[in-house]
């Protein structure tokens, strides 16, 4: 590891050369790895100053999502590390407690952050320590309930605590002029909270007339300011503060330490930050690929193939121009999913409800229950935040509305916590709903074709990339029914779901010879076919970008025990009970010994 940064010595101009040194870094090394750009940017003097004033060996600091803590890795030794991030093997782009003692929680999705630290807080009481938590939190993390169900608690409890929200979209707030802009100043300063805390004791003095003039006197400045919100729910608000300006972060973050309250330091900056090509709001240098520096430039990757994701967007645009019950919802991804165009097309019929995936699913659920068809778009990995609603709202009523699930399987460079592996697990024991998945690009129309005709609560599953399996044509879905799409006098089946079909055909392209099957449904299962298959092979192979645990290879190992089939053993190359690094997507295959070389081999041995 490098050595880490003491910036507790520097002054001023030394703290912002060091915050243009840690931009160039983020810069460089994003441009060649990909990651998240413009929210690292943006939050460099905030990370700087937090560094300053707390004691990051002993505070917990905690980063909501943890998108942005690229100069918090650099400050705690690992500048040189830096290099490998984002890569196989190397540091993650968000915080990991077993890459570094800084990173006090892993994270990955939003709005966790306040009820980390309320967590910490009530621990370091309990301990009776002199620690404080830090949350840096983003104004967008703040749309999820989550967030206020944390609030709640805290401002009833008033643990020490400080909550940095990062407001760079003024999405919660704008000054309101000259005045405002001159009160907060104000209230950003030692000399105000002082005064306020006495205002506050003399008021337990005073007579009640005056009392109450005096109270109605500090409300109408309290109107005037922002942080009423959180001034109702009994924190303490100080902002809003310039974000980029070191001297007066260090200055409110002083004064947030010492308030030994729960307190909310609203601090406003630019999103890209340093990089005039991403400043502002661009949700197209929030997360990137590998870029050229002078151009801004992406530098793609040779692919003549649309992604599933492109495919599930010009379907869903088809199907709703002819069909206009089709509604549609995203979760605050209207760009990684695809429904920007549609929510542009048809602003009264498709939303982005912002990071609320809970939200998102019980509204859609209420729009079925009204007689129209919604499709709600999340990814895998973000619908797991939903999986009550799912069960409660949509489920027990049998309600009308699909699960669009983009990027099904290892979604790579972001790891653990985005990984899409486990949306069959946890979505096959809910009754009513049925589970099924697009092989191809041509099959994937068909697919949701079948969804919009569908009566009832059904869900299906897509990948990041292109599709492996290529074909001219594709047959209409029909219900449990899956499809045969190899014959060979082979006592091998290959069983395929989704993208592992196109994974099982190349092995078969290699030459192994085997039946190909593809499941289609995994919930029901079609039961004649696969009766037929077990009559006819006697290995199964189980393709399907999902966990062991949960997964169709168990699935299917469940149908043979319920028809006390004994002679047919299933090999599943779905992954193992563990979570899975971030990297490559080949890269972390080969490391689970599930690439199409490991693949042929441990085939061809099974004889």
């Amino acid at each position: 590891m490098s050595e880490i940064i003491n910036i507790k010595n520097l002054d001023i101009k030394g703290l912002n050369e060091l915050c243009s040194k840690l931009r160039k870094r983020i810069i460089q090394v994003v441009s060649h790895n990909g990651g998240h750009l413009s929210s690292n940017m943006g939050a460099v003097e905030l990370i700087v100053a937090m560094h300053y004033v707390f004691d990051a060996q002993n505070d917990p600091f905690i980063f909501d999502v943890s998108h942005q803590s690229y100069a918090h890795k650099l400050l705690t030794g690992r500048w040189d590390e830096f290099e490998s991030l984002r890569k196989f093997g190397g540091i993650s782009g968000f915080t990991k407690p077993k890459e570094s003692k800084f990173d006090y929680f892993i994270a990955g999705h939003s709005s966790t952050s306040i009820s980390l630290a309320v967590g910490a807080a009530k621990a370091i009481k309990l301990k009776g320590e002199n620690r404080i938590p830090v949350a840096l939190i983003g104004d967008g993390s703040m749309s999820a309930g989550m967030v206020y169900e944390a609030l709640n608690e805290l401002g009833d409890r008033k643990y020490p605590c400080v909550i940095i929200l990062n407001d760079n979209e003024m999405s919660i707030s704008k000054p309101i002029g000259a005045i405002s802009k001159y009160l907060s100043h104000i209230m950003a300063g030692e000399a105000y909270q002082k005064f306020k805390s006495g205002v506050e004791k003399l008021l337990t003095y005073m007579p009640d007339s005056a009392a109450y003039m005096a109270r109605r006197a500090e409300e109408s400045i309290r109107l005037i300011t922002p942080g009423i919100l959180f001034e109702e729910l009994g924190l303490e608000y100080i902002g809003p503060v310039d974000g980029h300006d070191i001297s007066e972060l260090i200055s409110t973050f002083t004064t947030a330490k010492s308030m030994k309250k729960p307190v909310i330091v609203h601090a406003q900056t630019i999103k890209g930050k340093g990089y005039e090509k991403a400043e502002g709001y661009y949700a197209n240098w929030h997360g990137v690929g590998p870029f050229d520096i002078q151009s801004g430039e992406s530098i793609k990757k040779n692919s003549d193939k649309k992604s599933a994701t492109e495919i599930f967007s010009e379907n869903l645009q088809i199907l709703a121009a002819e069909h206009k019950d089709i509604v549609g919802v995203t979760a605050a991804m209207p760009t990684g999913t695809g429904m920007e165009a549609l929510i542009e097309k048809y602003p009264h019929r498709f939303w982005d409800v912002a990071i609320a995936e809970q939200h998102a699913v019980s509204s859609m659920a209420a729009m079925a229950k009204e007689g129209f068809k919604p499709f709600v778009v999340v990814y895998s990995t973000f619908l797991q935040r939903a999986f009550d609603q799912i069960l409660h709202d949509g489920a027990i009523l049998n309600l009308n509305m699909t699960f669009a699930m983009d990027r099904a399987g290892i979604v790579g460079e972001d790891g653990e916590t985005h990984q899409g592996v486990f949306d069959i697990a946890y979505l096959n024991l809910i009754p009513n709903l049925t589970l099924f998945a697009p092989r191809s690009q041509t099959n994937f129309m068909k697919v949701m074709e079948f969804a919009y005709k569908f009566k009832g609560i059904s869900a299906f599953r897509y990948p990041r990339g292109a599709f492996i399996y290529e074909e001219n044509e594709a047959k209409d879905l029909c219900y449990a029914k899956g499809e045969w799409l190899v014959k060979s006098q082979s006592d091998r089946a290959f069983i395929g779901y989704g993208n592992g079909v196109g994974k099982a055909n190349l092995l078969i392209q290699k030459g192994l010879d085997a039946n190909l099957v593809d499941l289609v449904f995994a919930k029901p299962l079609d039961s004649e076919l696969l009766l037929e298959l077990a009559n006819k092979c006697k290995k199964w192979y189980i393709f399907s970008d999902s966990a062991k645990k949960g997964g169709i290879g168990e699935i299917l190992a469940g149908f043979l025990q319920e028809h006390k089939i004994l002679d047919v053993s299933i090999t599943s190359f779905e992954y193992d009970d563990s979570f899975i690094t971030h990297g490559e997507t080949k890269l972390v295959e080969a490391s689970l010994g599930l690439s199409l070389e490991d693949l042929e081999q441990k085939i061809s041995k099974d004889n």
